[in-house]
């Protein structure tokens, strides 16, 4: 069951930025993600990064969760 999500294409995000395919839209998308867990109540998430290196925009979204009040 999905309780929160985010993506670079949100009709709002896609408004206010040139493009979703950067490490700062993977920022902003890890804040924004965290911002709607933590309005759903949930604070302890699971990041599967899948098959993808951790590092670029991988790292910049966790991190960003991170700041935002997620822990994993």
């Amino acid at each position: 069951m999905t309780l929160a999500s985010a993506s670079t294409l949100d009709k709002d995000f896609r408004a206010a930025k040139k493009t979703g395919a950067d490490m700062a839209a993977a920022s902003e998308i890890g804040k924004l993600v965290a911002e709607r867990a933590k309005a759903a109540g949930v604070t302890e998430v699971v990041f599967d990064r899948g098959a993808y290196i951790y590092h670029g925009r991988v790292k910049a979204l966790a991190e960003a969760a991170r700041e935002g009040g997620l822990n994993f």
